[in-house]
């Protein structure tokens, strides 16, 4: 059985489609205007969550007027007052050595012993001859003396009285020789003991007892130092040489400090002793020589050290941290604080710098707080807030965006 046809209108069908559709998108418009309305009030603005826009944490300190003592850091190598190297005069077998290496030793300790055997044979041998020359002198002056009471007596004549006075004064000078010839084999027979001819420390010796040691050999028996007092020698810039010449010339004493290489033990405290007589052109640089005492020996020879030259005391001078001085390309320049709390720029004329204080010699009167910690993120009439001492320290490094 045939089901019975269904008439649909083509026109009818169209139009309902077009409204379905027509009622879907609006409703999606609705929907989306809702939502973009609740996300703007539920949120608020980024801004306000942005590190830049809120007041910068700072730390500052005080301008502070104070001496300034203006040092000059440099490097110095120390140096022994006197370094002498110990040789023989003579030529023998070492006998003895009476030092132990390192030892400290007094001018005129015995040191060591060279075999005496010789020079005392040399030094008897020369006695002998003056001995013989000194009996051969003295019957000539008896032979002189009988000659003259004859010649008196018209016995003999005159040339025998002239002869013999003649061979009287040769024998007083042969004497006369022969007492040199004493004097130097005893002078060489007191070489055979070697002293110490200054107070200081020995180092290792070159000859073991039982060797032959040459007179002068270059090498030498051992080297000794004095080390007490001790100098440093060290370089310093030309243009400080007006200042540390007039100081001097003043009578005052330029006091100079060493340090370890770390620069944090101070070694010893001296003073200038003196300075070179000339500038070297190819450094442009003056060596300057500091005595010290050195009674607890922390200077050793040939050590590097950092030395600290005080060349003058500016008398209140205003100074503050190095590190707060900020460079630019109108010249320098620090933050200060006004009393709204707000960062200001001061442009500064410095002056000398000393122990990470530098001079300001226009630009600060001297009651102004400067921005030591912070600097990065600040900007002229930029608000800030200022961290005390007991808050968590200022990170100086930029916030990265998450």
């Amino acid at each position: 059985m045939s089901k019975p046809s269904v008439n649909v209108n083509p026109k009818k069908s169209f139009i309902g489609r077009k409204f379905k559709y027509l009622i879907g998108f609006m409703l999606l418009i609705i929907f989306g205007l809702a939502g973009f309305y609740w996300k703007k009030t539920s949120s608020k603005p980024a801004e306000e969550y942005s590190q830049w826009s809120k007041p910068v944490p700072v730390r500052t300190v005080p301008v502070q007027r104070q001496d300034l003592q203006v040092e000059i850091k440099a490097i110095g190598t120390v140096i022994p007052t006197h370094i002498v190297n110990v040789q023989s005069q003579v030529s023998g077998v070492l006998q003895q050595i009476y030092f132990k290496e390192g030892q400290t030793v007094k001018k005129g300790q015995l040191l060591a012993q060279i075999d005496p055997a010789p020079f005392q044979v040399s030094l008897a041998q020369a006695e002998g001859t003056r001995q013989q020359n000194l009996a051969q002198l003295q019957n000539a002056e008896t032979e002189l003396q009988r000659y003259q009471l004859l010649f008196k007596q018209d016995s003999i004549a005159k040339q025998q009285v002239e002869q013999q006075l003649a061979l009287v004064n040769q024998l007083k000078g042969q004497i006369q020789a022969n007492k040199a010839q004493v004097d130097a084999a005893k002078l060489q027979l007191s070489y055979t003991k070697i002293y110490a001819p200054i107070e200081g420390r020995v180092g290792f010796r070159q000859k073991d007892a039982g060797n032959l040691i040459q007179a002068n050999e270059s090498a030498g028996l051992v080297s000794i130092t004095q080390v007490h007092p001790i100098f440093v020698q060290f370089s310093v810039a030309e243009n400080y040489l007006a200042n540390l010449r007039q100081s001097l010339k003043n009578g005052d004493k330029v006091l100079v400090t060493a340090w370890d290489k770390t620069e944090q033990k101070q070694l010893a405290l001296g003073h200038v002793q003196a300075i070179d007589n000339q500038i070297d052109i190819s450094t442009g640089t003056l060596k300057i020589k500091a005595i010290f005492a050195n009674h607890d020996d922390a200077l050793f020879p040939n050590q590097f050290v950092n030395v600290r030259l005080n060349t003058q005391t500016i008398q209140n001078a205003i100074s503050i941290p190095s590190d707060a001085v900020q460079h630019g390309a109108k010249g320098s320049y620090v933050y200060i604080i006004n009393p709204q709390n707000k960062a200001e720029i001061r442009m500064l004329k410095l002056g000398m710098t000393s122990n990470g204080q530098i001079e300001v010699l226009d630009g600060l009167k001297g009651s102004e707080k400067v921005v030591l910690e912070g600097i990065d993120r600040l900007s002229e009439g930029k608000e800030v807030q200022i961290v005390v001492e007991n808050q968590q320290p200022i990170s100086t490094a930029k916030p990265t965006a998450g």
